[in-house]
């Protein structure tokens, strides 16, 4: 069978909007020769809806571009992810749904088995499991339909407790499928390696018949999906793969013989096994990219301070929106160092963005001079070095309004978790770019950079220096991040250990690390909860990332 694979990027609530981008694949695909098309889950309402669904007229608007949808699919059919509201007056008011349609009609209706609720996923809020998957028969075919989590009970996946030992997987191998199809919206994060394509193969291996998977790609809100759609052989092996952090629709011919092998070599696209920090870059770069294009910005503003970390968002920015779209400022106050002041406007030269400076020196020494009756007989501190930093703050924001750009904060992952961060300062803006990448992490992305760039005949847009100097915030002279922090190396792992792992302080200290370190840094992420609350969404890249996946209380007194 040739199957139409269509990897889209869809917009959450844009129901006017996916139904013109499902409907022109649609025609593309047929017109390629395709035999059935397939889609991604809930690709008509963009993935995740959350609390659209409880909106009173959204799941009957859905279900009208449904109606639609159906009615432009000719001889040819459709597997189209959608909401379909649950009649029986019993559980949850909806289904997470694949629609066949088919000849101007929905002719059949498949819901999804298991509904992840953990980390950034809330499905049981919305909807009612189906009891067991559906089979549709179609030319001959008894086709199996599965919706993304329905796969996800391989022993290797923990989540798959959660399900009291329900598997659609094995279900299906009980009613002799000649092609099974699983819809999907997966969203990506650094260390998920080759996790779907097991499943896939595993799930084709255990069946006895091909799979072919199609996930979503594009960034909703803090979300990244990597599409990386694929199929698999009755004998378990993938022979075709579509592109990573790109839309792309392909028919891929399909062997239905059970146990058959495809017979040929791999039609991988040229990212589908891309290196981690390639993965790390396309994953930030387009969801950076789809937050600001679909929240109506198309250009972004940046505070360059010369150090590692604005560096490496500049560079994000630029290729998401193009450098003539990105205005990078330095905020230089008479504590910046020199190198620091060089390497921002280097840094902008080497990237082709308009680079500015801009003095805080005079509204910072204004600040202080209001303050300095109150702040009288006190030494300085904490709170006087904060103040260049919401200086800045105000600065940025004031641009970001006049110039319509979206203002990009910096702050990595491991500066956020300990608050090494200012609220109404460093953290103002629209996105946290690098939110949930280790300091680690970015040293190891901006040496990719350069070493990208390079290789493909380019200048390295990172000055070598920002790379090789000693961190700092600069709020204070000679000021270095391991003033207040112990390495980053060793608080990076500290921190996955910690946030990621749910691991103790006991079990964090037996692994080596010395008590004193992982007393501080423990004590650190728990009392800086309440800045994390404030501060605005950012890309996850990591299991689990600061936000929607974890919610930890603001005002609480365990200790680990």
């Amino acid at each position: 069978m040739r199957l139409g694979f269509a990897q889209l990027n869809s917009t959450v609530g844009d129901l006017a909007g996916n139904r013109r981008k499902i409907l022109d694949a649609y025609r593309a695909l047929v017109d390629q020769g395709a035999e059935l098309v397939l889609f991604p889950e809930l690709i008509v309402t963009g993935y995740p809806p959350r609390d659209l669904l409880f909106k009173r007229h959204f799941v009957p608007d859905v279900e009208r571009t449904l109606q639609e949808i159906a009615a432009a699919v000719g001889d040819v059919p459709a597997l189209v992810g959608t909401v379909e509201a649950n009649a029986t007056g019993q559980g949850r008011p909806f289904y997470n749904a694949a629609a066949f349609c088919h000849r101007g009609a929905v002719v059949a209706t498949a819901r999804k088995c298991l509904l992840p609720t953990y980390d950034v996923f809330d499905e049981d809020r919305y909807f009612e499991p189906a009891t067991q998957p559906t089979v549709i028969t179609h030319a001959g075919l008894r086709l199996g339909i599965t919706i993304c989590e329905d796969i996800w009970t391989h022993p290797m996946i923990s989540t798959r407790r959660l399900y009291h030992g329900m598997n659609p997987v094995k279900q299906l191998a009980t009613q002799r499928c000649d092609l099974m199809l699983n819809i999907s919206a997966s969203p990506w994060h650094h260390e998920k390696g080759d996790v779907r394509q097991t499943l896939v193969t595993d799930a084709a291996f255990e069946l006895d018949c091909p799979v072919a998977y199609v996930n979503a790609v594009g960034g909703n809100d803090e979300l990244v999906f990597d599409g990386r759609s694929l199929a698999s052989d009755a004998a378990g092996h993938v022979f075709a793969g579509l592109a990573a952090f790109a839309e792309e629709i392909r028919v891929v011919e399909v062997p239905l013989k059970a146990g058959e092998k495809a017979g040929r070599a791999p039609e991988l696209a040229p990212s589908f096994g891309q290196a981690e920090m390639a993965d790390v870059f396309s994953a930030l770069t387009l969801g950076l990219r789809d937050y600001g294009w679909k929240s109506g910005f198309t250009r972004a503003l940046v505070a360059i301070s010369g150090g590692i970390d604005s560096a490496v968002v500049a560079v994000i920015a630029a290729a998401a929106f193009g450098p003539e779209n990105v205005i990078g400022v330095s905020l230089p106050s008479p504590i910046s160092s020199q190198h620091s002041k060089d390497d921002a406007l280097a840094l902008a030269r080497n990237l082709g963005i308009r680079g500015e400076t801009m003095s805080i020196a005079d509204p910072v020494a204004a600040c202080e001079a209001s303050l300095g009756p109150l702040f009288a007989g006190r030494p300085r501190d904490v709170a006087e070095e904060n103040i260049q930093a919401r200086v800045r703050g105000v600065l940025m924001m004031a641009l970001s309004n006049k110039f319509g750009s979206l203002l990009l904060t910096t702050g990595n992952k491991s500066e956020m978790a300990v608050g090494y961060c200012t609220l109404y300062g460093d953290m103002c803006g629209g996105l946290a770019v690098i939110s949930d990448v280790y300091k680690t992490q970015v040293y190891a992305l901006a040496n990719w950079i350069n070493a990208e760039a390079r290789r493909l005949g380019r200048t390295a847009p990172i000055p070598q220096s920002t790379i090789d100097k000693v961190p700092s915030a600069e709020l204070r002279p000679n000021q270095t991040d391991q003033d207040s922090l112990p390495p980053y190396d060793v608080l990076d792992a500290v921190l996955k250990g910690y946030i990621e792992e749910g691991l103790s302080r006991a079990d964090l200290t037996a692994q080596g690390f010395s008590a004193e370190v992982v007393n501080d840094v423990v004590r650190k992420v728990d009392l800086n909860e309440y800045k994390r609350k404030q501060a605005p969404p950012g890309l996850k890249i990591t299991p689990l990332a600061f936000g929607v996946g974890r919610r930890i209380p603001i005002v609480q007194k365990y200790i680990s």
